[in-house]
């Protein structure tokens, strides 16, 4: 008979597709997850990964680990139910995003007038967070980028221009709108692979058959400013960074297509069971003012002025 702890344990090597890595990651020795594989394949009576070179989860596997993520989804979501029926108050929320610095207003509001609820944040990136909100690892999501998939609910939040932040003496900066043709050659700072921004750059220059040049990846956005304004590259930055706490002084430059730009989109699993502080979360998020945070028009096109910043391209 299948045990809880085998199965938790398969969704993790499923997902790495990496034995020691999955080892590792779950404080197991490597030997023993591989016994646990073994066995849950001999009990199912077909192999779950392909082993010809690097280990890759087969179609079957996929399909098993679709069911596993589900039914341990629903189980998860039954204790929270009975604790929450038991009367242990609002319960705790988990919240999934690419990119926390976009939320800190509605947190902060949710987290004064609800100080005793547990608010567990997740980074994420787009891809995986359908697969979180089936599995009901997490109950909300916020993408900056569109959730192309099936059994996901969804409000648009807000969307709005992304253009590209310079130094302040770089030849562009007295631009006013700028061509992804003339980015080309450009040494740009940007994030990792994985994040919103770095997955709309590539999509860019992929589009026009151009290959980006880039000097430096970096997970800290505040970095990423720092470095575009002592003049080591260029990069994306979204409209709603300009209104940042960070004063970093830079120009911000529309860029000339229509594709450069985010829509910012809370997610959550449809039909799933949120606890009352899930569903605060949401009416906080569905509910805040986006518009101060992302009207390109009220915003001078100098990042470092007195009336703005150049807030983290990571927002």
């Amino acid at each position: 008979m299948m045990e809880l702890n085998s199965l938790r344990q398969f969704l993790v090597v499923a997902r790495l597709e990496h034995l020691s890595r999955a080892a590792d990651e779950l404080h197991v020795a490597q030997p023993s997850l591989s016994r646990t594989i073994n066995r849950l394949e001999t009990e199912l009576g077909t192999p779950l990964f392909d082993r010809s070179g690097r280990l890759r989860l087969n179609d079957l596997g996929k399909l098993f680990r679709d069911h596993v993520e589900r039914s341990l989804g629903e189980l998860d979501a039954g204790r929270r139910a009975v604790a929450e029926a038991a009367g242990e108050g609002l319960g705790a929320v988990r919240l999934a995003s690419e990119t926390f610095l976009t939320l800190t207003g509605p947190l902060a509001a949710y987290k004064r007038a609800h100080p005793a609820v547990e608010i567990q944040l997740h980074w994420s990136p787009a891809e995986d967070m359908a697969r979180r909100l089936r599995a009901q690892d997490v109950d909300l999501c916020v993408a900056s980028q569109p959730i192309h998939a099936d059994g996901l609910e969804s409000v648009q939040l807000f969307e709005e221009a992304v253009g590209v932040g310079t130094p302040l003496d770089h030849p562009l900066a007295g631009r006013t709108s700028v061509s992804i043709d003339e980015l080309a050659g450009q040494p740009f700072v940007t994030a990792r692979k994985g994040h919103w921004i770095r997955r709309l750059h590539d999509r860019l220059f992929a589009a026009r058959g151009l290959t980006p040049k880039i000097v430096c990846e970096s997970d800290e956005p505040t970095a990423i400013a720092s470095l575009i304004s002592a003049g080591l590259g260029i990069g994306l930055v979204p409209a709603f960074a300009r209104r940042g706490t960070a004063r970093v002084p830079g120009a911000w430059i529309a860029v000339d297509s229509p594709d450069c730009r985010r829509t910012v989109t809370l997610y959550w699993g449809a039909g799933s069971h949120l606890t009352p502080a899930a569903r605060l979360m949401r009416t906080t998020i569905t509910g805040w003012d986006w518009s101060a945070g992302s009207d390109l028009t009220a915003l001078p096109p100098t990042l470092g002025s007195p009336s703005s910043a150049a807030a983290p391209p990571g927002a």
